[in-house]
Order: structure tokens, then sequence, then C-alpha cells
């Protein structure tokens, strides 16, 4: 795809989400009857993810050579990405202690949602178990990422160490991403009108915009504190991109139809593959893309972690829940370690949620009244998170063995 075919995708996706606010937002639950579109469009994308994800991680190790330097660029990765995920979670404390969202709010929920109530317990022995699974085909019809890309590590690492019988295989691999990628590529048309159905179908199951208005004011100052979050640690990736990479401002251009993705999607696995063609587009060494970016998706939530922060303080204070340093200090640990490791739980971002409030003793009850707008701010938080993931995957371009 030419420059010029890219500038033009870039603003049809722009004009396919601000015209599917538009739509919902006047038109209302009308917009339902189009929301097979995007769930055709989201799908496809999903469809290609194990396959890409798959390719491109042995394809990526691989390159790389030396096994001992696997080693070395995971440890710097994920070091990363926890210390991003700690700034996030910093972030969103301090903002949440100077607006105080939570402060007046009189209509308390006094029920555990359905959502909540079904959930199994998570607990750090079943992150431990969610690296690994016994059938990868299951965890592959379940999009359940974490431990196929475990597997997909530890193959491509023995890849290395068989010498000649190994380099057809890995040639089959390199084949495989170059093709799927091109896939990638073919499904980006779709996107204008997916992103349009499926931005217009959720706000018109929300009611239309007046609906959705009476929704988001009952706690307004709530979402301004996460969104006020989430805007000052992207502006901070940002400012991390110029610090530790070659990547300007140019950079986050090539990244657009990704982050325009991610909002419409509200799904950072299926926005993936997009990430992907876009960070290679973007200048990104392949090997890094191929394996820092899967790696990032999934245990890289920047704007999950600041979001359940903000969420666990304003419930505190909705129920007039006094959380001091060390409380905060717990909010602080359990938000990054969950949003770290929890990544092959499933309804990762509730169960994360359900860890911190109890780790400070916080009614689940105070879940019901975030439920109603978490839609929407999902697609803030996801679009942050595929934002760090991308800045992630040009930092540590720079360690990538030449």
């Amino acid at each position: 795809m030419s420059l010029q075919g890219h500038n033009t995708l870039l603003w049809a996706i722009l004009a396919g989400a601000l015209g599917g606010i538009f739509s919902g937002w006047y038109f209302g639950d009308a917009m339902l009857s189009i929301e097979w579109l995007g769930t055709l469009f989201l799908d496809a994308l999903k469809m290609t993810i194990v396959p890409l994800i798959v390719a491109a991680i042995i394809s990526g190790v691989t390159s790389m050579g030396d096994v001992r330097k696997l080693g070395r660029v995971g440890g710097l990765t994920i070091f990363y990405y926890a210390s991003t995920t700690a700034l996030a979670v910093l972030i969103g404390l301090v903002i949440v202690n100077l607006i105080q969202p939570g402060s007046g709010i009189t209509e308390l929920s006094s029920t555990i949602p359905d959502e909540v109530t079904t959930l199994e317990t998570a607990s750090f022995t079943n992150i431990i178990l969610s690296l690994v699974t016994p059938s990868l085909i299951a965890s592959g019809a379940e999009l359940d990422l974490l431990p196929i890309i475990v597997f997909c590590l530890f193959f491509a690492a023995a890849l290395t160490t068989v010498g000649e019988k190994g380099k057809v295989v890995i040639s089959f691999f390199d084949g495989l991403n170059e093709v799927m990628m091109k896939l990638v590529i073919w499904l980006m048309y779709l996107a204008p009108i997916g992103i349009f159905s499926l931005i217009s179908a959720r706000l018109g199951a929300a009611g239309g915009g007046e609906a959705f208005w009476n929704e988001i004011s009952a706690v307004g100052w709530y979402c301004i504190a996460v969104l006020l979050g989430l805007f000052i640690h992207f502006l901070l990736l940002i400012t991390i991109l110029h610090l530790f990479s070659q990547k300007g401002i140019a950079y986050l251009k090539s990244m657009m139809r990704a982050l325009l993705t991610a909002f419409g999607t509200a799904s950072s696995s299926a926005t993936l593959p997009i990430t992907m063609e876009c960070a290679i587009e973007g200048g990104v060494d392949k090997r890094a893309v191929k394996f820092v970016l899967p790696l990032g998706a999934t245990i890289n939530m920047d704007g999950t972690a600041l979001y359940e922060a903000v969420a666990v303080m304003f419930i505190a204070q909705a129920y007039g829940i006094h959380m001091g340093i060390t409380e905060q200090m717990i909010i602080f640990i359990t938000a990054t370690l969950a949003a770290i490791g929890a990544a092959g739980i499933p309804q990762a971002g509730l169960v994360t949620m359900v860890i911190v409030l109890t780790a400070v003793n916080l009614p689940l009850e105070g879940i019901g009244m975030l439920l109603a707008v978490d839609w929407f701010l999902d697609r803030f938080r996801t679009t942050v998170n595929v934002w760090g993931d991308s800045v992630g995957t040009a930092v540590i371009e720079r360690v990538i063995p030449d």
C-alpha cells in the first residue's frame, strides 16, 4: 500500500469513527441493525490473531540467532512494560486524589453485579497455571494468547538448536508471517465500515445520545478523572518515545490506524495484527515487532491499570471509606501486578478490579456504579494500551542484537 493509500485509509477510518459516534448518538437503537457488519470485521481480525502470533514469534525469535540473546531482550521487555504500567497506576492515583470524583455520590449500588458474581476466583496460582495449557487448540479457540506465546517462545528456542533440520521449519514460519501480514493489509480496507458499525451499534445499545449522556453525567467527574489520567499517560509515552528511541512524532502518525482501530474495537488483541503492520511501516525492526508486540498486547495494560486505580479510589470515596498511604500503596502494588499477571484469565479487566478491591477490603457492590460507562471508557484505555505496546516496541528495538 502506498503512502497516499495509507493516508486515504487513515482519513476513511477517522470518518468511520466520527460517523459512528454521530449515528449512534442521534439514531439510537436503530443502528443495532448494522451491528453485524462490525462483528464481521472484528471476527475477521480475530481470525488472523493466532496464526499471526505463532508465525511472528517463531520467525522473530529464530531471526535473533543465538537463543541466549532472547533472555536479555525478553527480560528488558517485561521490565519496560512493568515500569510503564506502574507509572500509569501512579498517575491514576495522583489524579483521583486531586479531583476526588467519588465525593458527594449519593446513589450507591447495594448489590454485586452478576458479571462479578459469576467470575472465578483469581489467585497467584491461577496466574502461574495460565502460562501453560493442556490444549493449544482450545486456547486458540478462546483467544487465550498467553500460553500460546509461551509455547511459541520455547518452540522457537528449540528450533535454533537443531541446526540444518530446523531451517526448513523456520523458512515455513517466515513465509507464513509474510502471508498473514498481507491478509492484514487486505482486512484494513474493511476498517472504516467495521469501526463505524461497532461504534454506532454500541452507542445505540446504550439508548442513543440522550440516554448515554444521562448515564455518563451520573459519574461525570469519575469519567473526567479517568480520561485526564489516560491523556497524561499518553503524553508521557510520547516523551519516553523521544528519550529512549530514535522515533519521533512521525511514529505516532504511522500508528494512527491502529489507535483508531483500538478505539473502535475496544480490543488490543483484535487490533494486534494492525498494530504490527503499522509498527513495521513506522520503521521498527521487524524482529522487535514480531517478538515485543505480541507479548505487549498480552501483558501490557497501562490504560487498564490506570483505569482500575481510579475506579477503586472512586468506589472508596463514594462509600466514604478513607484510603491512607498504606492502603494506596496496596492499590498501587496490586493494580500493577494484577494488570501484568492476569492476562491469561478470562474477563481480565473485571478480575483485576475484584483483586484490587478485595486487597483493600472495599465493597464489590461499587462496581455496579461503573458498568454503565465502562464500555465507553474501555475504548480510551484500550487505545492507550495499544499505544503503550507500540512505544515499547520502538524502545526495545534498540537492544535487539544485530
